[in-house]
């Protein structure tokens, strides 16, 4: 089985700007290492690792007793999320602050970041919601970009020397409402730019949130078999939605059909096989949060089995021919959906008929 981790931002007391306080408001005091165990304690039956944002939820001074936890439940901290997005100070964003000595407290705070992943081992998310804007006439748009994406390029470089893997993650809108780094095209150009910047890319690579893709119209197996291709598959954020909004909903929940495509992809491009993993990205609002994590793991390791029984020749073929209704066909029957289901199918129908016309 491929190791799994999940944000410990799930178990916090999900604010929105319709219920400030939080549907969850009885943690919202809760402090970090506190979270750490009731979480571990609830969910390590199935789970292997916590995510947490740097400076918010990790940092040089809870880090030790946070991985003291960690370890006596069996887990560990393999991913580290830049988190100054919740900061008022970085309204502005951090890469593109028009204040130079905020973009360089920005950059310095999140090389303190990857400076502690390099501590204790894990990797670094750089998911830049406030890298944006929110009104027309608001940014010198080339400039900003070139901002970012030297900013982007200063962090790997470091993250190389560090022996750290930086992962981007795109998302279109919110906080700022249209965020520079907004789809997968755009993550694959600023990796490009990096490295045209003269920077070793080769540990530069994506982290899929599956709505982020999903809000944007863009197909799960589709760019997970391409980024895979270019070698650019570095990590997954496991969620669902209903396609417009950030849900951060259990997997499995709407988007099913993709999310089984997306497993059977993963499976077939080796997805773990060099130390990747499954995160979970979720944000229960009025769920319990360890139930609603624990579902989302059982639907998605559901899925994953799944994915397995699909007859991988017939669904070669059918896909050689691009022929769509037998590649339903491969799916449905791993599914339930056998050769002698159509049969009983006419055969109901047939009975269903007789009996209408008896009762005419």
């Amino acid at each position: 089985m491929i190791k799994n981790s999940v944000g410990i931002w799930a178990f916090g007391p999900a604010v929105t700007r319709f219920v400030p306080p939080g549907y969850h408001n009885e943690v919202a005091d809760e402090p970090m290492v506190e979270k750490t165990e009731r979480v571990a304690g609830g969910l390590s039956d199935l789970l292997e690792g916590l995510e947490y944002h740097y400076p918010g939820e990790i940092n040089e001074d809870n880090a030790d007793e946070v991985l003291r936890i960690l370890s006596a439940h069996e887990m560990d901290l393999p991913v580290i999320a830049a988190g100054l997005h919740p900061d008022p100070t970085y309204a502005m964003g951090a890469f593109i602050n028009p204040d130079d000595a905020l973009r360089r407290q920005g950059i310095d705070t999140l090389r303190r970041g990857i400076d502690l992943c390099s501590e204790i081992g894990a990797n670094f998310i750089i998911w830049p919601g406030a890298e944006g804007y929110n009104y027309t006439f608001q940014r010198p748009y080339a400039e900003i970009w070139r901002r970012f994406v030297e900013g982007v390029a200063e962090l790997t470089d470091h993250a190389n020397e560090k022996g750290v893997k930086v992962f981007l993650e795109h998302k279109n809108s919110e906080p700022a409402m249209k965020i520079l780094m907004q789809n997968i095209g755009m993550t694959l150009f600023t990796i490009q730019k990096v490295n045209a910047l003269g920077v070793d890319t080769t540990n530069l690579q994506v982290n899929m949130d599956w709505q982020h893709l999903i809000m944007n119209g863009e197909n799960l197996a589709e760019y997970a078999d391409l980024l895979a291709a270019e070698h650019k598959l570095g990590h997954q954020h496991g969620n669902d939605g209903w396609g417009t909004f950030d849900d951060d909903n259990v997997v499995g929940t709407n988007f099913f059909m993709q999310t089984l495509e997306l497993a059977q992809t993963l499976q077939d491009t080796g997805y773990g096989e060099e130390g990747e993993i499954i995160g979970f990205d979720l944000y229960p609002y009025t769920e319990d949060q360890i139930a609603a994590v624990r579902r989302a793991i059982l639907q998605w390791e559901f899925v994953w089995d799944l994915a397995r029984k699909i007859d991988r020749d017939a669904l070669c073929e059918a896909k050689n021919r691009a022929d769509a209704l037998a590649g339903q066909k491969a799916v449905y029957a791993a599914l339930g959906m056998d050769e002698g289901y159509e049969t009983e199918i006419v055969g109901r129908r047939k009975e269903a008929r007789a009996e209408r016309r008896s009762e005419a």
